[in-house]
């Protein structure tokens, strides 16, 4: 399947927002979002730009897409199963983009970032209960316990996300074991608690125009 392959700074300065798409490295000094604000706050040519009711709806779609490394077609998915899903349509949707895996392993503190997350699953270093999964999109569901695979243990991936477990902060609905990289998923994530940069009411006005 297609997949944006270009630089990730290009993505967070076209929504003029740090989406922290290389993880902790995005904090740093080297950030090219950062850089840029630097520049007087300011747009390079001067004025700031303006967005229209649908621009500003349409950026919103696009912090979620980027932030998730998700394709439209994808998104329109996502987007039309969280509306059959009860509750509101929005927080339905920011539910489900958490719990895709390659965010899960992310948020479980095995990936520095979600690309980083998307690759040790697809190149199946992870297992979810017991069994080997490499499909970035799998949905979790409380109850689902997610390992590493034996044959991963003794590889560089592994041993990375080890030496960095200790400075993760782990969110309250998982249940990591930060001595073996082991985890479970306690409840549905809530919109709420996870820090979204985008609003996701804004998102279904523009799906609804």
């Amino acid at each position: 399947m297609a997949r944006y392959t270009g630089p990730n700074c290009r993505l967070c300065r076209r929504v003029d927002e740090k989406l922290m798409l290389k993880g902790e490295r995005c904090a740093g000094p080297k950030c090219a979002v950062q850089k840029r604000s630097m520049v007087s706050g300011r747009r390079r040519g001067g004025r700031p730009k303006k967005l229209s009711d649908y621009g500003v709806r349409l950026r919103e779609k696009q912090k979620a897409r980027y932030t998730y490394g998700v394709l439209e077609q994808q998104f329109r998915r996502l987007f039309a199963e969280a509306q059959k899903s009860p509750g509101k349509t929005g927080e339905s949707l920011i539910q489900l983009l958490e719990r895709r895996l390659d965010n899960t392993v992310y948020r479980a503190g095995f990936a520095e970032s979600r690309n980083e997350a998307r690759q040790l699953v697809l190149h199946g270093h992870l297992t979810v209960n017991k069994r080997r999964v490499n499909i970035p999109s799998f949905l979790v569901k409380p109850g689902d316990a997610i390992a590493w695979s034996e044959r991963s243990l003794n590889k560089e991936p592994y041993k990375s996300a080890l030496q960095g477990i200790e400075s993760k902060v782990i969110p309250s609905w998982l249940n990591v074991d930060k001595s073996n990289l082991s985890g479970r998923v306690l409840s549905l994530p809530l919109a709420g608690e996870v820090g979204a940069k985008f609003d996701g009411k804004l998102i279904v006005e523009h799906y609804s125009r």
